[in-house]
Order: C-alpha cells, then structure tokens, then sequence
C-alpha cells in the first residue's frame, strides 16, 4: 500500500521529475511532465534525452552552462529553461537537478504563473518610472529663462529612475533688473518628497515676487515647511537662494543660505573658493530659524556653482567625494564658463557610476569674457 501511494505521489505530484543516464537519456520520467509536454512515456523514456525536450536556446544554455555546472558541482538548483511541448509550444520552467550515483535526478517546476508575475511586475515597474519622470519634470522647471549678459546651465540626476528625488531648483524674472535663483534639496523621497519639493519651489517663488531679498525668501519657506510638516511627520529642506542685479559688466550677487552647501566662485584668474555664509539653519524644523546673506559680484571670466550634497557624498574608490575633492577639481578648470563647467561636472557623475547614490542637482552662472548690455 504504501509503494503504491509513493508511486502515486511521484506520477501525479504538482511537478515533473524525470531521471537521466549521463548523457542526458531519459530512464524515468512521472505523468505529471508527460501531461505538460503532451508526449506518452514510451515517446520519451529511452529514446530522448533531456536537451531533447528542451528549445533551441535552452539546449545552448544547457550544453554550455546547465550540464558543466552539474558535472562539476554535482548539483545545481532553480535554473531557468524552455521546454518544448510535443505541439511545439514553449513551457517555461524552473529546472533543479542532483547526481545520485550514476543517474541525474531533475525536478522541473512549472514556471508559467511566475513569469506572468514577472511581466506583470516588469510592466508596473515600468510605468511607475514613467510616472516618476513625469512627476520630476514638474518640479523642475522646463527651461531656463535668457537673462543678458549672463550664461546659465542647469543639470538633474536622479538616483532612482522609479523615485521622484528631493532635489529642486529654479531662476526666473523679478522685474527688468532683476532675477532671484535657488537651488536645494527635501528630505526624503518619493510622493511624499515631491509634495515638499512643490510647496517648497511655489514658496520661494511667491515669496521673491513679494520681497527678493533672499533671507527674507527663506524665512518664508521655513515658516510654510514648519506649519505644515511639524510634529511626527517633520519635512525639512536645505536651499541656498538668491539674488542677481546687473551692473557695469557683471552681476552683484546677494546669497543665503539654510543648511546647504556653500556656492562654489571659479574666478577669471584661475581661483576658486566656497563662498560661506554664517549660520543658516536646516528650513523646517525650527519656527525661529536664523539666516544671514553674503554679497558678492561676478564679472567677465568668473562662474558661480550652486550643487546638492549628492556631488559631494558620492562614493568612490578612496571614500567619499569631498569640498576639498570638488574645490580641487574645479580650480583645474578656471577660467571657465557655466556651460562648460556643468558639462565638466556631468562627466564626473557619470564617472562615479554606482557610487553615485543620491539626487543630484547643479545650477551654474557665469559670465561671458565678453560682455554687451
């Protein structure tokens, strides 16, 4: 009785099991297997080998990979293939196989539900990445207004193509003479992160038109994050904003600051320095945070480099990019001009490959050696 009953489970179990001589003829296979490739045992058993039941790129696979594995390791488990069906349709399957003296022993699990999950998985991933880059696209602004005088050049990295980053920055018209710039980062990511980076960007903006001087315009941003985002649910935002009022041949430049990284001054003469500013608090979780502002001026030859702390925590191989590391860089570049330093910049992102695992956001000014009103 309890033959019978094992006999019974190995014919009719949930999955195939067959049993091979070494090279590949089948000796034994259960009804189960038969059932999904539509062949009677006596098709099979002594007359095919297992490469035999499988398609063309699964024998490749099989012959090249599959059997050498086997043979040196004496087993091997969940490995994907193709079977052919007596009708020539394909069974995807998950294939483990031990050798027990001289037979192989495989057990061959139907793969169908899975790979349709798989697809399935596959195609709502993709459409969460289209969903995140078109949410990303309306919080960064479509394009960069012309401001004479002035060369300006913007670029966006995103960590995570199915995330939308916390990463943010924008330069538009206050009024003839005048222009106000920001660049900063939210924490966090994702939908809740892009309805920071929302509230956070219209701020700043609205608050410019009313008032541009920039330490007002952050104060403003930290009043709005700490009304709605206190408590147990804290957002908070660093920025760095300012503004840009034309002069002879240049720009006088005023900057503020709240928990960012410092401005970054390439000089006409080859020279670089960070342009920090005293205090500046992380924008959110406190109601009376402190900012102050610097003033400063870009003439012919100098470029001014706004950054999010992605380009200077990406990972490499001597530990992670630094102030130092990026002033270092940048000074080999002076003179230069924005387009060419974020073009120069872009590179060495892409050079830092998985390093490279946070948001990252530049914002570039410059102006021309050459200079009209």
């Amino acid at each position: 009785m309890f033959e019978q009953d094992a006999e019974d489970l190995y014919e009719n179990a949930p999955c195939g099991y067959l049993s091979t001589l070494p090279d590949g003829t089948i000796v034994r296979i259960n009804a189960t297997l038969l059932d999904w490739l539509g062949y009677a045992r006596d098709d099979v058993v002594g007359r095919r080998r297992f490469a035999d039941l499988l398609t063309i790129g699964g024998k490749i696979y099989h012959e090249t990979h599959f059997a050498p594995l086997l043979a040196m390791q004496g087993r091997i488990s969940g490995i994907a293939l193709e079977l052919r069906a007596a009708d020539g349709s394909r069974l995807p399957v998950m294939v483990s196989s031990v050798v027990k003296d001289t037979i192989i022993r495989t057990v061959v699990f139907d793969a169908r539900e899975r790979r349709s999950y798989e697809q399935e998985l596959l195609r709502a991933r993709r459409q969460a990445e289209r969903l995140a880059s078109t949410l990303q696209q309306t919080l960064l602004p479509p394009s960069l207004p012309d401001v004479p005088g002035l060369e300006i050049a913007s670029y966006y990295h995103p960590a995570s193509t199915d995330q939308v980053g916390g990463d943010y920055y924008d330069l538009f018209a206050l009024s003839d003479d005048r222009w106000g710039f920001f660049l900063g980062d939210v924490s966090g990511k994702g939908a809740d992160a892009a309805v920071v980076t929302s509230l956070t960007r219209y701020t700043m903006r609205a608050s410019a038109t009313r008032d541009p001087n920039p330490v007002t315009v952050l104060r403003d941003l930290n009043t709005a994050l700490n009304r709605e985002f206190s408590g147990p649910d804290l957002r908070f935002s660093t920025a760095i904003t300012g503004l840009l009022v034309p002069d002879s041949d240049g720009f006088a430049v005023t900057l503020a600051t709240g928990g960012h990284p410092p401005a970054l001054l390439i000089r006409a003469d080859g020279t670089a320095a960070y342009q920090h500013i005293p205090g500046g608090q992380l924008i959110g979780p406190l109601r009376d945070a402190y900012f102050a502002d610097i003033q400063l001026r870009i003439g012919p030859g100098d470029a001014l480099l706004l950054y999010t702390d992605g380009l200077i925590e990406a990972r490499t191989a001597h530990g992670r990019y630094n102030e130092q590391a990026l002033l270092e860089y940048t000074a080999n570049l002076a003179p230069t001009t924005a387009t060419g330093l974020v073009n120069e910049l872009t590179r060495l992102l892409a050079g830092f490959g998985s390093g490279l695992d946070d948001d990252t956001a530049l914002l570039a000014l410059s102006v021309p050696t050459t200079h009209s009103t």
